[in-house]
């Protein structure tokens, strides 16, 4: 059975200032998804699921969907900020989405095969992509065997502000522990750090192991997730502003012993475009890459 790639694509693109996953970056006006989904068929994935916000389906449709047609099937999943679980009321006055985590919870039902999750704003590159659908085609005999790939941090910066990453920790290639931080950037000595919870500024190597939401999971990670997002609901319902990504549902499940995740590694630069100025340095690095020959003119 082949994979199925996962594309969180309801972002608000609050700090970037617009609908960042329709704009046209490539030399022939290709999305950041378009490589993507390119480099996912060439990797072996067989199908797409895409989760946006209803309020530009039409846009998504017309601009993005329709250029697949006949490449690979996809199919659309909705984030809404009163989609909850059973016996939860979304308040009234929330209008920020509840996170990653909710928006990966709305493919439940939809995807009932091995799957990859990525953002849709984000440049991965061709080999974190083979490595993923490699993984995600091996044997599995038990639930919460999964997989992320680790991209290093120092592969993973922009030089126009501060980045959130999962920090991670590994044993003999396993998961240990992985720790969403913001405002990761440089310090006025070029090294990568952030401050810590205690006020303390906590240097990081740039060879350092940090997802970048690029996950392997098998459909029961939703079971999984909805419990641990309820309990999230439990403390922050009313809290306007909280939202639950990956790492934090991630952490308590391989603490416990209930789940695994297998670090794989990668040779990719990530790419993209968190703030408007990163928009020409990504529009420069898609022109060379065609020069190159990487990806063809004609994608789709």
């Amino acid at each position: 059975m082949k994979p199925t790639l996962f594309v969180l694509a309801a972002g608000m693109g609050s700090r970037y200032g617009g609908l960042k996953q329709l704009d046209q970056l490539g030399p022939q006006g290709q999305t950041i998804m378009d490589y993507s989904i390119y480099d996912a068929i060439k990797a072996g994935f067989g199908k797409v699921v895409f989760v946006i916000r209803k309020d530009f389906e039409q846009d998504f449709r017309e601009k993005i969907l329709s250029k697949y047609e006949g490449h690979i099937p996809v199919e659309v999943v909705f984030q809404s900020v009163d989609k909850l679980p059973e016996g939860y009321v979304c308040p009234a006055d929330r209008t920020k989405p509840w996170g990653c985590n909710h928006a990966v919870l709305m493919g439940k039902g939809v995807i009932n095969e091995p799957f990859a999750v990525i953002n849709a704003d984000d440049f991965y590159g061709r080999d974190a992509f083979e490595v993923i659908a490699r993984d995600l085609s091996r044997q599995r005999d038990r639930k919460g065997d999964w997989s992320m790939v680790g991209f290093r941090v120092g592969n993973t910066m922009t030089d126009n502000g501060t980045v959130s990453r999962g920090i991670c920790e590994n044993h003999d290639g396993m998961l240990t522990s992985v720790v969403e931080r913001t405002a990761i950037g440089y310090n006025d000595r070029g090294e990568i750090s952030f401050t810590d919870e205690n006020g303390a500024e906590q240097i990081i190597a740039a060879m350092t192991p940090v997802s970048m939401n690029l996950w392997g999971f098998t459909p029961d990670y939703f079971e999984y997730a909805e419990e641990e997002f309820k309990k999230f609901l439990d403390k922050d319902l009313n809290t306007p502003k909280a939202e639950m990504t990956i790492p934090p549902c991630i952490d308590p499940l391989i603490n416990s012993g209930r789940a695994t995740v297998k670090v794989l590694d990668t040779t990719s630069q990530w790419f993209g475009v968190t703030y408007a100025e990163d928009r020409q340095g990504v529009v420069a690095k898609f022109a060379e890459l065609g020069r190159n020959g990487i990806y063809p003119e004609k994608m789709f």
